[in-house]
């Protein structure tokens, strides 16, 4: 198999098996071009991608950047805040006006959750979504599994658990399709309120106690408190989060394990990680920013090639 069986990158749920291990093999490849003293190949140098961010974004809108200039491609950013939407110009306009110039791909965040699937019935351009309000945020899933991948040897047989802030995380669903459909365990953990109702039901097991769920997993993917998606008070304090949900290295070295720890970013520290376990050996947070590079440049390679 050399080709993806979809057009765009929708969401994980989208991907078969296969998929994601071409994906992986193919960031794999591409891991080993930026780690050249030359770390630009022309795989898309005719190729025109539009970055469309409807949310703020640092880490995954660099790392997509960064990604098409690797690859020779040519790009143009588009920013929500300084364009025709504050006129009222309709998602479905502003896109077809950015297609008009000839654009053959588009990389978009929006605060809405299918706004990429709406646009995927209506363009002929490929898209991939950069993150679909608490929806789905695919390439994050695709680089925390190349990252254990990297880490461990293999995703399948893995205990992994996601903790935190299960309800608003469209990192978390993406990252419960992307093991699964690669033979990984899944446990989420976090407060009751912050874990929606009927998560069971995707096949992982929900633990409210915070080192049960650490003496049980391999790897630990840590995730913030997305304070600004949240309209009300889902525990009393963040401090009180910290008490019982925070983790750190004392907490870490009373386990006598080995848990590698992974955090998508940005880190809250103090709140959900503390200093000395973000920067110690267990952590592979700066493995997993050198690696969005790879798995997106991947992503963007395999689906222009997949008109």
């Amino acid at each position: 198999m050399s080709q993806l069986s979809v057009k765009h990158l929708l969401g994980i749920k989208d991907l078969t098996p296969k998929d994601i291990e071409l994906i992986l093999e193919t960031a794999g490849q591409f891991k080993e071009v930026i780690n050249r003293p030359i770390k630009k190949v022309p795989s898309l140098r005719d190729v025109t991608i539009a970055n469309v961010f409807f949310e703020n974004s640092t880490r995954t809108r660099l790392s997509f950047e960064l990604a098409q200039k690797r690859l020779s491609a040519d790009t143009i950013n588009f920013s929500a805040a300084a364009s025709s939407v504050k006129k009222g110009e309709t998602l479905l306009d502003t896109v077809n006006n950015i297609l008009a110039m000839k654009v053959d791909m588009i990389v978009m965040r929006h605060a809405s959750v299918g706004a990429p699937h709406f646009l995927a019935k209506h363009i002929n351009a490929n898209i991939v979504n950069a993150g679909d309000g608490t929806h789905e945020h695919p390439t994050q899933a695709l680089l925390d599994s190349f990252s254990i991948q990297e880490k461990l040897g293999s995703v399948a047989g893995r205990k992994v658990c996601i903790f935190g802030d299960i309800l608003h995380s469209r990192v978390a669903l993406s990252n419960i399709f992307a093991l699964q459909k690669q033979g990984a365990e899944v446990m989420v953990c976090g407060p009751s309120t912050l874990i929606p109702k009927f998560i069971g039901d995707l096949g992982v097991k929900v633990e409210f106690d915070l080192r049960k769920a650490l003496l049980w997993c391999d790897v630990a993917n840590v995730l913030r408190i997305q304070l600004e998606r949240q309209t009300i008070k889902y525990f009393p304090t963040l401090r009180e989060y910290s008490q019982y949900y925070g983790i750190n290295k004392q907490l870490l070295d009373s386990l006598n394990k080995e848990i590698v720890i992974m955090h998508p970013g940005p880190i809250n520290r103090g709140v959900e990680l503390s200093s000395d376990v973000a920067d110690s050996g267990h952590s592979i947070i700066l493995d997993q920013v050198e690696n969005g590079v790879a798995v997106r440049m991947a992503v963007l390679y395999l689906l222009a090639g997949n008109k």
